[in-house]
């Protein structure tokens, strides 16, 4: 009994301590249990409840506790009375605050992320195409502060982020490890492109920026560009299909001082910044680290062709140079040449589709064999390749790390498909062979048997629209029977409507022999369309032979309705997942 008064007269002291305008001095009242000794009591609510019911807050915070009733004081007990009547008024705040308390940071982004269908990831973000709101913007926004490991954010193919990022770019200070973010295809607007401007100095830590498919931003760059200070280590810009203007290209011309660790510029697909080429090429000397330049469909005439060339003496090592689908520069080349040679690090190089001349070929047949480097050369859709009486596909020789050669739609000849072939000979590493829609091939495959023979690496032959004959395909399964063509991956016999049906038939026969092969296309032309004869059924046969087969292309081909429905059950009764594109 005299323990028990001591305790009780320790809490009176106590409570006498605490300041009486404290809203808690009631709630420790409540946790004390003050009750009489005798009897059970009745059930009541929690102290929380009672909490929120007892307390006016409409009135002074200096409210005397007498004017609370005596009977919700006297009924503020808990369940458990021996329990509640030893618990320490520290404790009895302790649990009043945990129960009120709302989910921690890291609970907030695991329901987020599993909201949205994704798997939680501290360090990198990604949101590509997940439908986000910009009520999903805003509340990722507040999740920030507790993502401080965050290094990488990808909001890629989310329209309604346009409008939204300011939300998201005053929290960035938060993420001060952040080194990659993506944002292509979410309609960002002027107001987005400001947003990210501002938050420039705070994010001067980023590594890679990707504002691809923005068509908004186009006549707005400088809105971004003139926040830009130097310190930045930005190492990749990618501004892919954003309708960028002249003015903008001027513009990232001017940024290029305050980049000077940039190895990656992707301004592909952009019409109207070739006008402005001359000034982009004049900076191009400040981020002497580039590897690649991605300059693709960017309308770039005879004289951005003189001002690129000037600029890649600076540019040793750059590795990778795409300047196709620019037909303006075609009869230009002559312009290129001066410092392309130079370029002993270059190992990709992207031509298709330039307008190329005669005289261009003649510059080129030149040039290209000194980039001892090289490993993927793509001259399609340049019809004066095939024709020109310059062995520049001959010279191809001299280029033994060459793994990709495209040379579809170059109007070849059987001479110049006949160099192409003796050049093929000395290409061990060659991995990828694209010579569709070259109509000479058809009947003259032979010229290339014996480069394909040696080329054991060989995973992709496209053939598609090379007029074939059914001896062509017999040289190709007879070669795949040999152990040659072992590593094959990707076949496109495909727009060859002059194979009978017999052909195909023999095909399928020795088509198991290609063990590898995930992708295979037998589709017809566009124009015509022809029934499935009985080579069909050794087709089905030779598929469960193909064990990495996944996709197969027999577009226009009829099916008669049996064959139809084997085909619906194959997967389901081989247990496979190919994909018949019919």
């Amino acid at each position: 009994m005299e323990k028990t008064d001591d305790i009780q007269s320790c809490r009176d002291k106590h409570e006498e301590d605490m300041p009486k305008s404290s809203p808690f001095g009631f709630v420790i009242k409540q946790l004390q249990g003050k009750s009489s000794s005798s009897g059970k009591r009745e059930e009541q609510p929690s102290a929380i409840r009672k909490f929120f019911q007892g307390f006016d807050f409409g009135k002074s915070e200096g409210k005397d506790r007498s004017e609370i009733k005596e009977s919700e004081i006297d009924n503020s007990g808990t369940d458990d009375q021996n329990e509640k009547q030893d618990l320490p008024v520290e404790d009895g705040l302790s649990r009043l605050t945990s129960e009120v308390e709302s989910p921690s940071g890291e609970q907030r982004f695991n329901q987020f992320m599993q909201k949205l269908g994704k798997k939680p990831n501290r360090k990198n973000l990604d949101l590509n195409n997940c439908a986000l709101s910009a009520a999903d913007v805003t509340e990722l926004a507040s999740l920030l502060p507790f993502l401080q490991e965050l290094e990488e954010i990808s909001l890629s193919w989310n329209g309604c982020v346009g409008g939204t990022l300011k939300a998201l770019t005053v929290h960035l200070h938060h993420v001060n490890l952040l080194k990659v973010l993506r944002l292509n295809n979410c309609r960002l607007t002027a107001e987005d492109i400001i947003s990210l401007g501002e938050a420039s100095e705070i994010i001067s830590q980023l590594e890679e920026l990707d504002l691809s498919w923005n068509s908004n931003i186009g006549g707005k760059l400088s809105l971004l560009t003139k926040k830009l200070q130097k310190g930045w280590k930005l190492k990749l810009l990618k501004i892919t299909d954003c309708n960028l203007t002249a003015k903008d290209g001027e513009s990232l011309a001017e940024i290029l001082t305050v980049i000077p660790n940039l190895e990656v510029l992707d301004l592909s697909i952009n019409t109207h910044i070739g006008s402005s080429m001359k000034a982009i090429a004049q900076d191009l000397k400040n981020v002497p680290g580039l590897k690649e330049l991605n300059l693709h469909m960017c309308g770039l005439k005879h004289d951005s062709l003189q001002g690129l060339d000037a600029a890649l003496q600076h540019l040793a090592e750059l590795r990778k140079l795409d300047i196709s689908c620019n037909k303006g520069i075609g009869g230009g080349f002559k312009d290129f040449t001066a410092h392309l040679a130079s370029l002993k690090s270059l190992e990709v190089l992207d031509l298709h589709q330039c307008g190329v001349t005669e005289e261009d070929v003649t510059v080129l047949s030149q040039v290209i064999p000194l980039l001892s480097n090289l490993q993927e050369l793509n001259l399609s859709s340049n019809k004066n390749v095939g024709v020109s009486p310059d062995p520049l596909l001959g010279r191809l020789r001299f280029l033994p790390k060459l793994r990709s050669v495209a040379i579809s739609n170059c109007d070849l000849g059987e001479e110049s498909f006949s160099s192409l072939a003796e050049a093929a000979l000395h290409l061990p590493e060659l991995e990828i062979l694209d010579l569709s829609w070259n109509k000479c091939v058809g009947g003259n495959l032979k010229l290339l048997l014996g480069a394909l023979k040696l080329a054991t690496e060989i995973r992709v032959l496209r053939l598609s629209s090379c007029n074939l004959v059914a001896e062509d395909l017999t040289l190709l399964t007879l070669l795949a029977q040999d152990g040659h063509l072992a590593r094959l991956r990707e076949l496109d016999v495909s727009y060859n409507n002059n194979i009978s049906d017999e052909g195909w038939g023999l095909f399928c026969q020795g088509l198991a022999a290609f063990k590898e092969l995930s992708e295979l296309d037998v589709s017809l032309r566009p124009s015509s369309c022809r029934d499935c004869g009985t080579w069909f059924s050794e087709l089905l046969a030779a598929l469960t032979q193909l064990p990495a087969l996944a996709e197969l292309g027999m577009q226009r081909w009829l099916l008669s309705e049996s064959q139809q429905k084997q085909l619906e059950s194959f997967n389901q009764d081989y247990k496979r997942n190919i994909r018949f594109d019919c």
